[in-house]
């Protein structure tokens, strides 16, 4: 099992490209089940999550060839295909439930493995289900697995009781094919909804309003092929900023863009990291005193989930009390133990996490939980003193492309192992 071994402190500085959003490329895989034309598929990142979800759509019957950072998928000249996404091939990704819209669009009917459980809390898909018994699906739940008919989806109105980004892409995918128009309320506001609009706008969908609260599709007979390039990854590009604030560093991020990481950059301007925008990408430079800061995670445009773990790691270097509110998922605090371990005095209470700065940090041997607190550990130990075994970075891969590698090009001393623990 791969480790990561980091030693500290180091202060980073340099640029770094961010790779393409996995969770952008993950709906845009998916939205290929939509058409038997080729789509092509530009600045895919190589991580897990994708490889894994390459394989479940050639199980369903297409055909992946890559080229570079691109990928091309096309329908198989098989005549038998799948139409299930059995949990063997699931069972460590929940995004793969981004089939269930498409393929009951497409083939009218849909087989997908429930996810399961998570780490960082629950996840229920009952707005997936709802979306599509609006649209005229018969849906049930039986062995584990989601089952949906529908070989005449009809446009309706339909309200998501909480905004879901894979809800949400979801129901936007199986619409796109209805007959009729279909107006979803409610909806999640993030740059991915917009980018996977985009896609299947290029596909031969009408679409409007995509990124706001309220998104209106009238139904095509079909879709066609397309060239979509993904968008740079926001979590990915909010990491090597906040990096280059606990490091007391100097990084630019190639290609971030400001407007999708506007709440972090708010939050990193009131701890005293200097952001700003540059050609082609943001620059973050930190030198004084860390001040303390209070986030509260919410959709957006709110300050992301996803990046609070990380923002949590920083805090543990500022100079007095900060609060983190975690309202996303309620067991998303998992990385607190280990970053206690680092030396941080960071002390929980329902939802709410104080953390009690400055502390110092030390090396220590961690185990990451999921795929964003993995990235907070690493983070500490580029800022701890003495060396920091991460374990468990198979967390790390399913998200974030070459981490080391990216690192190593900043001035960090990090380096992939695996086996027994080494000096």
């Amino acid at each position: 099992m791969d480790k990561f071994r980091i030693h500290g402190p180091v202060r980073l500085e340099g640029t770094v490209r961010a790779s393409g959003a996995k969770n952008a490329a993950l709906p845009a895989l998916a939205a290929t089940l939509l058409t038997d034309e080729p789509v092509e598929l530009h600045r895919m990142p190589y991580v897990q999550d994708i490889r894994t979800m390459c394989r479940l759509l050639e199980h369903l019957g297409w055909e992946a060839s890559g080229n570079g950072d691109g990928v091309t998928l096309r329908r198989s000249d098989e005549e038998s295909r799948a139409y299930d996404a059995p949990y063997e091939l699931v069972k460590t990704m929940r995004a793969s439930i981004l089939v269930l819209g498409p393929q009951l669009a497409r083939q009218g009917r849909a087989k997908v493995s429930l996810p399961g459980g998570c780490a960082i809390g629950n996840r229920p898909i009952e707005e997936h289900l709802k979306g599509m018994q609006a649209l005229g699906a018969e849906v049930e739940l039986e062995g584990g697995y989601v089952h949906a008919r529908g070989p005449r989806l009809r446009g309706a109105k339909y309200r998501f009781g909480v905004p879901t980004v894979t809800g949400t892409e979801n129901v936007m995918m199986a619409a796109v094919l209805a007959e009729g128009t279909t107006v979803l309320d409610n909806c999640a506001r993030e740059a991915e909804i917009a980018a996977l609009a985009g896609q299947l706008v290029a596909m031969g969908a009408k679409i409007s309003g995509a990124g706001s609260e309220t998104i209106e599709i009238e139904g095509v007979p079909q879709l066609h092929g397309a060239r979509v390039e993904i968008i740079p990854d926001r979590i990915e590009a909010g990491t090597y900023l906040i990096a280059a604030g606990i490091t007391r560093g100097d990084v630019t991020v190639e290609d971030a863009r400001p407007g999708d990481l506007a709440p972090l950059a708010e939050r990193l301007g009131e701890a005293g990291v200097e952001v700003e925008e540059v050609a082609g990408g943001m620059r973050a430079r930190a030198g004084g005193k860390l001040k303390p800061s209070l986030v509260v995670t919410e959709p957006h445009p709110g300050f992301p989930t996803d990046l609070q773990a990380q923002f949590m790691a920083l805090m543990t270097q500022a100079e007095g009390v900060s609060t983190v509110r975690e309202f996303v998922f309620e067991n998303r605090f998992q990385h607190v133990p280990e970053l206690n371990r680092m030396g941080a005095d960071i002390r929980i209470k329902n939802r709410t996490a104080k953390v009690r700065g400055k502390t110092p940090l030390s090396g220590a041997r961690v185990m990451a939980t999921d795929l964003r607190a993995s990235a907070s550990l690493v983070l500490a130990g580029l800022a701890a003193r003495g060396t920091t075994v991460v374990d468990r970075i198979y967390h790390l891969d399913r998200g974030y492309e070459s981490m080391e590698s990216k690192l190593q090009s900043l001035g960090a001393r990090v380096e992939r192992f695996s086996g027994p623990e080494a000096a």
